[in-house]
């Protein structure tokens, strides 16, 4: 079975109505990134943070996969499916894909400040002040912040060089170490980048465009994939 890798970011997540940083009327116009996403910003008002990330997960409850999330899924028929995503949120699990990385830690997720192991699902939405681990130590979100190490690039440059076919969904390719994995796929496999806006494509690679938002897109590349293989 051929292997295809996934890369997605924020516009497929966004047609479900996750709000993004960087799109116009995104979450960077009313909060400073550094204020919210960065363990200083952890430090010095711990309270925002979590009140930030607790509206995430509340929204995030409210949302639903759309045909982008399962038309991957539907994908695991044909081929070797590995979605590498830069988003924190679950709507790929709960479209039915099987395999997922996440580059950018989990929403649903929350771990100790004491022991970056200890790591478990939330029950529920609200993570407050004083919710500690077994050790005592304040839990944190289970989220990769800015100035903070991924921990999975490696798996993740692991799987892209294993790719047969590769596709970028709903990601501008702007943000490293992420944008990077494209390189790591073997040059001779096909690219295909679904996004409705302009984004630079590798003039080096085998790339294919098709600019429609990954509700529209992914079904196309459905369609393309079983052609070629």
């Amino acid at each position: 079975m051929k292997k295809l890798v996934v890369l997605t970011g924020s516009g497929i997540s966004a047609e479900s109505g996750i709000r993004t940083f960087r799109e116009m009327g995104g979450l960077w116009e009313e909060y400073d990134v550094h204020e919210v996403a960065s363990p200083q910003g952890w430090n010095s008002d711990m309270d925002l943070v979590l009140r930030f990330y607790n509206e995430r997960r509340k929204q995030l409850h409210a949302c639903e996969p759309n045909d982008g999330h399962h038309t991957l899924a539907e994908l695991e028929k044909y081929f070797d499916v590995e979605i590498i995503t830069q988003n924190v949120d679950n709507l790929h699990e709960r479209a039915g894909s099987t395999k997922i990385l996440h580059l950018h830690g989990e929403l649903i997720k929350v771990r100790s400040t004491g022991n970056p192991n200890t790591v478990f699902e939330l029950d529920g939405w609200e993570l407050k002040r004083g919710d500690t681990c077994d050790e005592g130590h304040q839990l944190r979100p289970h989220i990769v912040w800015f100035g903070e190490a991924v921990p999975l690039i490696e798996d993740a440059a692991r799987i892209a060089s294993q790719a047969d076919a590769f596709a970028v969904i709903g990601t501008s390719l702007a943000v490293y170490p992420a944008a990077g994995l494209v390189d790591y796929a073997p040059s001779d496999v096909p690219i295909y980048l679904i996004d409705p806006n302009e984004i630079p494509v590798p003039m080096h690679r085998n790339v294919e465009l098709i600019k429609e938002p990954a509700s529209k897109g992914v079904p196309i590349l459905k369609e393309k994939l079983l052609e070629r293989f």
